[in-house]
């Protein structure tokens, strides 16, 4: 885990704690269909997957945003049509700081991992805030037991 002593936190360790599931759908799949997988998943993102290649990723955001503001119905609405296409990805060898500073200058809560052209995994801004608070709660007690001696 990283600490104020040592190197910061990657994503690699991150994944290897959380685990590197990653939920998909289809382009042509219904909004519906996603946002109910996204439900069962409890997760606010799906990589939109094609012939194994991402084509998308598709988030609550984009459901409000392109569906119910715009009057659509999500049944009949196919995922690509509200889709965001421009996937940022991030190598696994990233620090969770520098993916938390793409994530605010971007503004997306979602980075598919790409190793080797391999997905091996997603985090959302929930996960990177949840380590990096763990990781100073940590610092903090370094730091105390510092003090202490």
């Amino acid at each position: 885990m990283g600490t104020a002593s040592d190197t910061p936190t990657t994503i690699r360790e991150l994944l290897d704690e959380k685990g590197s599931e990653v939920w998909d759908i289809d382009p042509d799949d219904s909004v519906f269909n996603a946002v109910t997988k996204m439900s069962i998943k409890d997760c606010g993102g799906l990589l939109v997957v094609e012939d194994e290649r991402i084509v998308g990723i598709i988030t609550e955001r984009d459901y409000t945003r392109n569906v119910i503001l715009k009057g659509k119905t999500s049944p009949e609405t196919p995922v690509r049509d509200i889709m965001t296409a421009d996937v940022i990805c991030v190598s696994p060898d990233e620090t969770v700081t520098e993916c938390l500073k793409i994530m605010t200058e971007k503004h997306v809560r979602h980075l598919p991992v790409v190793e080797d052209n391999q997905l091996a995994g997603m985090v959302s801004i929930g996960d990177l805030v949840k380590r990096i608070i763990a990781d100073q709660k940590t610092a903090i007690e370094e730091l105390k037991g510092n003090a202490r001696k």
